[in-house]
C-alpha cells in the first residue's frame, strides 16, 4: 500500500510579482472556468488565465506549495482577492457593486473589505489549505483594522428554483440585519419556501461549502440572489461583521489563537 502524501509545507502570503499574478489567475481559470463553467470578457483561453479589471487594484493572497514548479506557474494553489475601499475607489467601485447595491455598507462609515475569486486546487480540497488562507485572512484584517467583510458567493447553476430549498433557508435563518442588508440588483426573491417546509438539514448540505463557513463565523447573508449568466452561478453577497462574532466564532476565524 502507497505512503500517505505528507502534508505540504505552504506558504501564505500577497502575491508579490506577475508571476504570482499570472499563477493566481491559472488557478481560477482552471477551477471557475473549466471545472464550473464560467466565462468572461477579459477571460483567455489561449493562455489559461481567468482575469478581469479589478485584479489590477485589488491584493491577492496566495497559498503556495514551494514543492510545485513555479516557472510553471503551477505554484499557487488557494488563492483570495481581497480590495479595501481604497482600491475599489480607485477601480471606481467594488466588484460585486454589478451584482447588489452596496449603499448600507458605503454608509456605515467603517472600513471595509471586499472577499472575492476564492478557490483551491482540487488536489487540496478537504485539508489543511483553507485553513491556512483562512489564518492569513485574520492577520491581514486585523492589521488593517477592517470592520466589515463582504464578498459575492455562488451556487452553481442558473435556475433558482433548483435551488429553492438552500436559498429559502439563508433568507429566513441568515438575513442581514436592516442596516447592513444589501440588496440585489437584477432582483431574484430567495424567500421561494416558507420556512415551516425546509428540511434544514436536506438544505445545508446543499449549502457551498465557504458559504456555509461564513454563515459558522456569524456571517449573514443580504436581499435576494443574483443570476450571473456568464459564471453559470447563483449568487449570494455575504457580510460579516468582526464587531458582532462571539467569542466562539472569533477564535474559529483566528484560527484558533487567542
Amino acid at each position: 500500500m502507497a505512503a500517505p502524501r505528507p502534508e505540504p509545507q505552504f506558504l501564505v502570503r500577497l502575491a508579490e510579482d506577475e508571476a504570482d499574478r499570472l499563477a493566481a489567475q491559472r488557478l481560477r481559470y482552471a477551477v471557475f472556468v473549466e471545472e464550473l463553467g464560467a466565462a468572461g470578457a477579459m477571460v483567455d483561453h489561449a493562455a489559461r488565465l481567468e482575469r478581469d479589471r479589478f485584479d489590477a487594484f485589488a491584493d491577492h493572497l496566495i497559498l503556495v506549495d514551494p514543492a510545485r514548479d513555479a516557472a510553471a506557474l503551477d505554484h499557487v494553489v488557494g488563492v483570495y482577492r481581497l480590495m479595501r475601499s481604497d482600491q475599489a475607489q480607485a477601480a471606481g467601485q467594488f466588484y460585486g457593486a454589478d451584482e447588489y447595491d452596496l449603499r448600507p455598507l458605503l454608509a456605515s462609515g467603517r472600513r471595509l473589505l471586499e472577499l472575492g475569486r476564492s478557490c483551491v486546487h482540487p488536489d487540496y480540497r478537504g485539508g489543511a489549505a483553507m485553513f491556512h488562507l483562512w489564518t492569513a485572512l485574520a492577520d491581514y484584517v486585523e492589521a488593517r483594522g477592517i470592520e466589515i467583510l463582504f464578498g459575492v458567493a455562488s451556487f452553481h447553476g442558473t435556475d433558482p428554483q433548483a435551488l429553492a430549498e438552500p436559498l429559502s433557508l439563508l433568507h429566513h435563518r441568515h438575513l442581514a440585519p436592516p442596516e447592513l442588508r444589501v440588496r440585489s440588483r437584477a432582483f431574484t426573491p430567495m424567500d421561494l419556501m416558507p420556512e415551516a417546509a425546509i428540511d434544514r438539514r436536506r438544505a445545508m448540505l446543499k449549502v457551498p461549502a465557504l458559504i456555509k463557513a461564513y454563515l459558522r463565523l456569524g456571517g449573514f447573508v443580504g436581499e435576494g440572489a443574483f443570476v450571473d449568466h456568464a459564471f453559470n452561478t447563483t449568487d449570494v453577497c455575504l457580510v460579516m461583521d468582526t464587531a458582532r462574532l462571539n467569542a466562539r466564532q472569533a477564535a474559529i476565524y483566528r484560527g484558533n489563537r487567542a
